[in-house]
């Protein structure tokens, strides 16, 4: 957002801007009642917003423009963390002690890696050197890492021998994340290499964990990793815009969302 940008924004707009850059996606419901306006009112702002490239519109609310390229390992730790712990939690509850899952790549697991210390006796296995240094001071637990290329920026552990080690396993749960969502259902990500890991993950574990913020809705990937139908469970943080609700509902995955 430039400085042109900023000096034509109502107050109003800019504080639109602000929420959502904070939640990630806000319900055009909730905007009406925190500015106590219509709902006219905050369409107009959010469809003027919109047009400027600034918010992406959803039937039912706005979330933060999509981008071809992910961003940063830190920006992405930063962007809706609040978010993120509240949906850990919520999953974090569905895993008993002494379960066996795999848990994946990203933010957002790593979250949920958080919420899991203080469990007993689960067995592990990871492609994330965060989740695995997280995980391995709980001494109930068996934590193993898959070998391959570790990824400078976030540690992420990925390639064909990843793959192949996924693959020798099968667990009761596995934990994968993802960049985006599109409105049919179709879950995307931005590397190849880290997608066949998630397969491999889909593919060997009993009940397959989606853990999603409210973001990915709508946000744009060029690489296909799968659909609803690959996952049993999807815990996220906010109601999903209506747009998504159609492909949710007739699909055999179960939508957590957690309290706000």
């Amino acid at each position: 957002m430039d400085k042109f940008d900023l000096e034509n924004l109502s107050y109003r707009q800019r504080e639109i801007l602000e929420l959502v850059h904070e939640h990630s996606f806000m319900a055009t419901d909730k905007l009406v009642e925190h500015f106590g306006v219509t709902p006219q009112t905050i369409r107009r702002d959010i469809n003027s917003l919109t047009d400027m490239k600034l918010l992406k519109r959803f039937h039912g609310g706005a979330s933060i423009p999509t981008s071809a390229r992910n961003d940063s390992y830190r920006e992405r730790q930063e962007k809706g963390s609040a978010a993120k712990q509240r949906i850990a939690k919520m999953a974090a509850e569905k895993i008993p002690d002494g379960a066996s899952l795999f848990l994946n790549i990203g933010t957002t697991p790593e979250a949920l890696a958080i919420e899991l210390r203080h469990k007993k006796d689960l067995r592990i296995v990871t492609n994330n050197i965060n989740i695995a240094n997280l995980l391995r001071q709980n001494e109930s637990f068996d934590v193993m890492i898959a070998g391959g290329l570790v990824r400078h920026s976030d540690g992420g552990i990925v390639g064909e021998a990843t793959t192949d080690f996924v693959q020798q396993f099968r667990l009761d749960i596995g934990v994968i994340g993802i960049s985006g969502i599109d409105v049919d259902g179709t879950l995307l990500d931005f590397d190849y290499q880290e997608i066949r890991s998630a397969q491999a993950i889909v593919k060997n574990s009993k009940s397959v964990f989606l853990v999603a913020d409210s973001s990915k809705f709508g946000r744009r990937a060029m690489i296909k990793m799968g659909d609803y139908s690959d996952i049993d469970h999807m815990f996220t943080d906010q109601q999903p815009p209506e747009d998504f609700l159609e492909a949710i509902n007739v699909s055999d995955m179960k939508l957590h969302v957690a309290d706000s």
